[in-house]
């Protein structure tokens, strides 16, 4: 069997101190296997976002262990833990965080271009990433003119654009309709079947938890209860 990609162990982030401090995350273990899609599902300040930003590594755990790929992201310096999230993650988020009056393209390419890729690569990865969500006719249109289903496809390329082994996705469908939607979670769950991305989502949604191979429910911090797909 394969090493876990992603191992959790004995995780606890409070954020605060003294009697105002609030404990978000209460000591979880969790590994998650390389290609796996995963829900993390709870109600609003259950802990599900907070853990996502952990395993992302959009932020330090207080105390606990977070290995990817074995390696102890704790020991890591900022330049290597940037490097290793950049290399390693892509992200679409309910809010798009796209730059309105760019271009669709310059949008997708961005994370390339803070990397120091050479133009004529960033376009072409660029091009292709678009090509892939069926957007590249869109590459020169500003942003803000798309549809929110069309932004959310501009989202998903950009996290694609640095060929990543997961896709950290929160909320992915809570700004668009329920076909736009169903589109949207297609095309993750293509990534995650046909290509082997691992996808990793934070819902409240138990209907598009379903359609991962596991569900952890959160809830006060703590993992409630885990569920594998049928």
């Amino acid at each position: 069997m394969a090493p876990p990609l992603i191992s959790v162990h004995d995780l606890h982030k409070t954020y605060g101190s003294g009697p105002g401090a609030f404990e978000a995350l209460k000591g979880l273990d969790l590994d998650i296997a390389q290609g796996e899609s995963l829900a993390i599902v709870g109600r609003s300040g259950s802990g599900k976002s907070t853990l996502m930003h952990l395993l992302a590594l959009l932020d330090r755990p207080t105390s606990g262990t977070i290995a990817l790929d074995g390696t102890d992201t704790s020991r890591l310096s900022a330049k290597q833990l940037n490097r290793a999230r950049n290399g390693a993650f892509g992200f679409v988020f309910q809010q798009f965080f796209l730059n309105a009056q760019a271009s669709v393209l310059d949008n997708v390419t961005l994370p390339l271009k803070i990397a120091g890729v050479p133009r004529r690569e960033r376009t072409a990865r660029g091009l292709a990433a678009l090509a892939q969500l069926e957007l590249d006719d869109k590459a020169g249109n500003r942003a803000n003119d798309l549809s929110g289903g069309q932004k959310q496809r501009v989202v998903i390329a950009r996290a694609l654009i640095n060929r990543p082994r997961v896709i950290f996705a929160d909320e992915p469908t809570g700004n668009l309709d329920t076909a736009t939607g169903a589109v949207v979670e297609d095309i993750l769950f293509d990534l995650n079947e046909r290509q082997g991305i691992n996808l990793v989502v934070v819902t409240h949604d138990e209907e598009l938890a379903s359609r991962c191979d596991r569900s952890l429910y959160i809830r006060d911090g703590r993992i409630a209860r885990a569920e594998v797909a049928a």
